[in-house]
């Protein structure tokens, strides 16, 4: 099994471009709370280097001279020190996990609310599971970036300033000394962390992929449980995760190359120091005291030395993350109100589409495409899969910008009016039903959230689902689970024509909203249908060609064009392409009317 390409990973951007973002967009704002937390860090790193000046008076005063009476103050002191480093630690560890947290908190919502306002266009070319992993995994792997960069930068660096302060002021020759290490790692590091981006981006573009894939399969588990096919997506999840596996590894072990380094490092530091130290102990030119104060400060300050040369690692690997989800921030929709744009004032509802064109890309599907659908009346859209019919319906709601031609509501093209205003005007019923896992009054309630109880329970009547519903265990208050899945298939369905009927919306538009139910719920559905394009102005796309032989004129579409128009007496009497679908349909469909009649 071959393996599919993970996404494309976003063209690299330099690292001070992002910081500079991150810090510009998202971590200023918080500036008044890190420096409270700076202060608490400044206490941390001050204590910290107390506790090696300390050792000087404990050894030379207390071990070495035996002075009683300084005994109790230096005991004193190691105390105070102690509680404030506890105290000082525990707040800015607060004070930062919050900041922190906010921030990965406000990035997540920027990259959802980028994403609901996203063309429609772009979700399908993108999986469900790649937006998910922008909106959540990737976010998540900022967090520790964000996190052990604002604290580790500053506290790190400024316990280093203190450790290195009482260095000098022990011995100034052997601070001089010790630092050769500093120079010698900065290289290293530089180029580890170039690694470590290059190999974590790989790894989150894969992580991506599988989130997607885990997506697409759950979504799908009924068809691969009846085509017994467990094992084999056992197998190309095994294939996938092992993948993201040797990814995420690879960049480990990069990352974990920076710890030898330091290691040998300071052991170098520290053996020259030791040498170089304990000669002037024995030569009597410092005080033991003094050299043991000068090496707990030197081995104290390896720590935050170690932090520091990782820290560039831990950024390198959150802005892997970071340009991936910047570059979903910076999705920006084709499909927007122009300058000037004026809200849509409904009079009649009246549709005319002229001259229209449209491609998918370079995928043309509607070439030169005129209908018009006269207020009150209702339209029908048949023709073969491919046809064009669905796309016809997308460009009335402006889903999709058209390539040539023009789309008018009550003769206003809809590029010159708002979009919230012409899709306030607008109500869909799709064959793919869209609830949410929520109860269902609020489902039916989605487009007009400050109906009251009366209007929801008359549009669920309207659409002859009030029975169904009071049924349910909670009635109107029964969370229909994901995707309505707790219903049954007309009963979404009815919902969704509730919805529709409480949004009372001028202009009605049906997308094959029956061909996946059985007779007897389409034809419940079909008469609440009926209630609802009363006096609409109503477009349908339809595969049955029966549930649509009222309709005041049905357009027939044959790969992008209009081959056909009239009433379903009118197509029938001229023996065309709507008269041969018919036939061929009438074999195997009853009669509506005798349907109806229940014979």
């Amino acid at each position: 099994m071959t393996l599919q390409t993970p996404a494309t990973t976003p063209t690299h951007t330099p690292t001070q471009i992002i910081v500079r973002r991150l810090l510009r967009e998202h971590i200023l704002r918080y500036l008044p709370q890190m420096l409270v937390a700076g202060l608490f860090m400044a206490v941390v790193a001050a204590t910290t280097a107390a506790y090696a000046y300390l050792v000087q008076p404990i050894l030379d005063d207390i071990f070495i001279n035996k002075d009683e009476s300084s005994l109790m103050a230096i005991t004193i002191a190691m105390l105070v020190v102690f509680g404030l480093k506890g105290m000082a630690d525990y707040g800015q560890n607060v004070i930062m996990s919050r900041v922190s947290m906010r921030i990965v908190a406000d990035i997540r919502q920027r990259v959802y609310q980028t994403l609901i306002n996203a063309d429609l266009a772009f979700f399908q070319d993108k999986s469900t599971g790649e937006l998910i992993a922008g909106c959540m995994s990737n976010v998540d792997l900022m967090r520790d970036a964000v996190a052990k960069t604002l604290t580790g930068l500053a506290k790190d660096f400024m316990t280093l300033v203190f450790l290195v302060a009482v260095m000098f002021y022990q011995d100034w020759v052997m601070a001089v000394v010790s630092f050769f290490v500093f120079p010698l790692a900065a290289l290293p590091t530089v180029l580890i962390g170039r690694k470590v981006r290059k190999r974590a981006s790989r790894a989150w573009a894969e992580l991506e992929q599988v989130t997607a894939f885990m997506s697409e399969t759950f979504r799908g588990i009924r068809f691969i449980k009846a085509y017994g096919q467990e094992d084999h997506e056992t197998e190309r999840a095994r294939e996938r995760i092992d993948e993201l596996f040797m990814r995420i590894f690879k960049t480990m072990r990069a990352k974990a190359v920076i710890s030898p380094i330091m290691e040998i490092l300071g052991g170098c530091a520290v053996a020259v120091i030791i040498l170089y130290g304990g000669s002037q102990v024995i030569a009597g030119t410092t005080t033991t005291g003094a050299f043991f104060s000068f090496m707990t400060a030197l081995l104290l300050a390896y720590q935050p030395m170690k932090n520091l040369a990782k820290l560039n690692n831990n950024l390198q690997e959150g802005l892997a993350a970071a340009q991936r989800v910047f570059a979903l921030i910076d999705v920006e929709p084709t499909i927007r109100d122009r300058d000037g744009a004026v809200d849509l004032a409904v009079a009649d509802g009246a549709i005319r589409m002229e001259n229209v064109h449209f491609a998918y890309g370079d995928a043309p599907a509607l070439h030169g495409v005129t209908i018009e659908v006269p207020a009150g009346t209702t339209a029908a859209l048949v023709g073969a899969s491919g046809a064009g019919k669905s796309t016809v319906l997308n460009l009335i709601p402006r889903f999709y910008e058209v390539g040539d031609g023009a789309v008018t509501v009550d003769g206003a093209d809809v590029r010159d009016v708002t979009i919230a205003s012409l899709r306030r005007n607008i109500a869909l019923v799709s064959q793919e039903v869209a609830l949410f896992n929520d109860t269902v009054r609020a489902n039916i309630a989605y487009g007009r959230p400050d109906a009251n109880d009366q209007e929801i329970e008359s549009a669920a009547r309207d659409a002859a689902a009030h029975d169904f519903i009071m049924a349910l265990p909670d009635g109107y208050d029964t969370v229909v689970g994901e995707s309505g899945l707790k219903l049954s298939g007309g009963q979404r369905q009815r919902l969704s024509i509730a919805r529709a009927i409480l949004r009372d919306a001028p202009i009605l538009l049906l997308d094959e909203a029956t061909s996946a139910l059985d007779s007897q719920s389409e034809r419940e559905v079909q008469q609440a249908l009926a209630r609802l394009a009363k006096g609409r102005t109503t477009v349908v796309v339809a595969h049955r060609l029966s549930t649509i032989a009222d309709a005041d004129t049905i357009y027939v579409l044959d790969q992008g064009h209009v081959v056909e128009a009239g009433s379903h007496a009118e197509l029938l009497a001229r023996r065309g392409a709507y008269a041969q679908m018919y036939a061929l349909q009438v074999v195997d469909e009853p009669d509506p009317a005798a349907v109806a009649a229940g014979e």
